[in-house]
């Protein structure tokens, strides 16, 4: 039987979890979200990320409702920077939001993050996202 996810922080935006095999595992939740419990929630994922060395994770987004403009923005004008995340390069698989407002809002925001260094592929299944997480360096 494989060992299971281990929470690290929880807030009204979601889960961070600390997958076994190497890799933060975020989960989102489904309604609006206050900036502020963006911000605490991504924060903590990028301590877990410096905490463990890892470059790898696992974004669930499925539920989520579509980031605002100043929640966008701030992903990727602050988090999504070297010194926010710890790791030079960080390797991300999504799973793709049910809603397709939110699956554009995804969309143009992994547009963004992939001139700030982040690598990500997009994704319907979890376990083709945990296969492609177990193929990247």
């Amino acid at each position: 039987m494989p060992a299971a996810s281990r929470l690290y922080f929880n807030n009204p935006v979601g889960r961070v979890m600390e997958h076994p095999e190497g890799y933060a595992h975020i989960i989102y939740e489904p309604g609006l979200r206050r900036l502020d419990y963006l911000q605490s929630f991504l924060t903590h994922t990028g301590k877990l990320l410096r905490l463990r060395g890892w470059n790898k994770l696992l974004g669930d987004q499925r539920l989520m409702t579509p980031f605002t403009i100043e929640e966008s923005e701030w992903i990727v004008d602050y988090w999504l920077t070297a010194e926010q995340r710890g790791s030079a390069r960080i390797y991300g698989a999504v799973l793709l939001p049910e809603d397709d407002i939110a699956r554009l809002s995804t969309s143009q925001l992994m547009a963004d993050a992939h001139v700030a260094a982040l690598t990500y592929r997009m994704f319907d299944s979890e376990e083709a996202a945990q296969q492609w997480l177990r193929q990247v360096m």
